[in-house]
């Protein structure tokens, strides 16, 4: 992996830390988690790209 997807994976456990907190501290917000995902689907797509090349 180079050191750009190993960033954005790092980016997605990240925010993920951070919206389960918010989550826990302030009540569940659907857009968070929808951003969240959308994140996710990006990281495994850059993922997936990179490692078959």
């Amino acid at each position: 992996m180079s050191g750009s997807t190993k960033t954005m994976g790092a980016l997605t456990v990240g925010s993920l830390v951070v919206v389960t907190a918010y989550s826990a501290a302030l009540g569940s917000n659907g857009w968070l988690w929808f951003g969240w995902f959308v994140l996710l689907m990006v990281t495994v797509g850059v993922i997936a790209s990179r490692s078959s090349t």
